[in-house]
């Protein structure tokens, strides 16, 4: 279990922290155990890895139990805890980062027990302030989310600030002082590209302004202090610190959608690489009755110098981007282009979904290889909370110097109380 929440971070003052306090109206008080509930999430998951190389295929059954409290609400304050398990069925015919199995292919949920989140949370009209671990999940999670999709949640040790001036406008700036990865609790096995808790103090400031629903700005600087993190084995700890500022519209007209981003990334703290590489996406959506359809072009920039200096996202829910099969969570020396499309259906009472990304370098021509994903989800008849999950990811290499033909596929279950 990582250390303790440092007191030190409700100690942190900013113009945007001072402001939170200082305009944040009393809420009303409620009755005491009005917003009272316990927290209950079982998730059963089958997962499937076959790489073509010399690694063996992996089949790993995981079960992720979540019991949790979340308090009522008493002139604005409120507490929640919650821990998870996760437990290794059957055999362990996978490599989990941290069981040893390093024959065999990675599915990187390892198995432990740990609080997920236990966070003390004051809430009034005009923004807030939560204390503790805590999920932060900025914007759709490219540089800052939870990682949901793991089994092991990615949660943080943070002082969180929000101040929401007008219904239009909404500031943040959360403090973190650790990091709780996907690849915890336990540290036993671990190297330098994947600890249990990523230490440092990090920054994130956020803002947005929904202007009008054709036009929702967000401008953003994330200052992330990763000091025991290197960016592959073989660098300096310390090579994922940095800061990344950028700038994002979205919206929608009529059957219409969009996004539009831009970002660079520097070198920050006490990172022994210099950094300067940028990032893009260019979004355009279409909807039919209930049918989504999108296309897309993402960038993440080469860098210059030795070593791997391309843009990355160390933070965020990657498993969303660039492909289910994962192929891409670290991005290359060279950066990546993905141009990709997908449709978003209901069918049969449930959601399907297929996407296909091309994915080529960014800096040179080498062509990375391409992906097809599927998937459907559906609540299961009979049982309130229960749903089930099918995907499927198939990637095909054209550098087989960098990536090799993987097939992936999970079948899921989960009941939440």
């Amino acid at each position: 279990m990582s250390h303790p929440f440092a007191a030190r971070a409700v100690l942190v003052a900013t113009p945007l922290a001072i402001a939170t306090l200082a305009f944040a109206t009393p809420a009303v008080a409620k009755d005491e155990g009005t917003d009272a509930r316990l927290i209950f999430d079982a998730r059963y998951r089958y997962e499937h890895v076959d790489p073509d190389n010399a690694l063996r295929t992996a089949d790993a059954n995981t079960l992720r139990t979540r019991i949790g409290f979340q308090t009522a609400t008493w002139s604005g304050w409120s507490g929640l805890a919650e821990v998870d398990n996760v437990t290794h069925l059957g055999p362990e015919h996978f490599n989990s980062t941290r069981n040893g199995r390093t024959a065999y292919a990675t599915v990187a949920d390892p198995d432990g027990t740990e609080f997920n989140q236990a966070l003390v949370k004051y809430s009034a009209a005009k923004g807030g302030v939560t204390l503790g671990r805590q999920r932060i999940n900025l914007d759709n999670q490219r540089f800052v989310g939870g990682v949901g999709w793991r089994q092991n949640e990615q949660t943080y040790d943070a002082a969180l600030f929000q101040f929401r001036p007008t219904q239009k406008v909404a500031l943040s700036y959360a403090y973190i002082d650790n990091i709780n990865s996907v690849f915890g609790p336990d540290n036993d096995n671990a190297n330098r590209t994947n600890p249990a808790n990523y230490e440092g103090q990090s920054h994130l400031l956020n803002a947005q302004a929904k202007l009008f629903p054709a036009l929702t700005l967000t401008a953003y600087q994330y200052y992330l202090d990763l000091e025991n993190v290197a960016v592959t084995a073989t660098a300096p700890l310390g090579t994922l610190s940095s800061v990344t500022t950028g700038l994002r519209a979205n919206g929608t007209h009529g059957a219409w959608s969009y996004a539009v981003e831009l970002a660079q990334q520097r070198d920050w703290a006490d990172n022994p690489w210099s950094l300067d590489s940028h990032y893009a996406l260019a979004e355009l959506g279409y909807a039919v009755q209930k049918v989504q359809f999108k296309a897309g072009f993402e960038k993440l920039g080469a860098g210059d110098g030795t070593g791997n200096r391309a843009f990355q996202t160390p933070l965020g829910t990657k498993h969303a981007f660039q492909g289910w099969a994962d192929l891409f969570l670290t991005t290359p020396v060279d950066g990546i282009q993905d141009r990709y499309v997908g449709v978003t259906s209901p069918l049969w009472g449930g959601t399907a979904q297929a996407w296909y990304h091309d994915f080529i370098a960014d800096r040179g021509s080498a062509d990375y290889g391409r992906e097809l994903d599927l998937s459907y989800a559906h609540a299961i008849p009979g049982v309130k909370g229960l749903s089930g999950l099918v995907k499927l990811a198939t990637y095909r290499s054209d550098a087989p110097a960098l990536t090799v033909d993987t097939d992936k596929a999970w079948v899921q279950l989960q009941y939440t109380y």
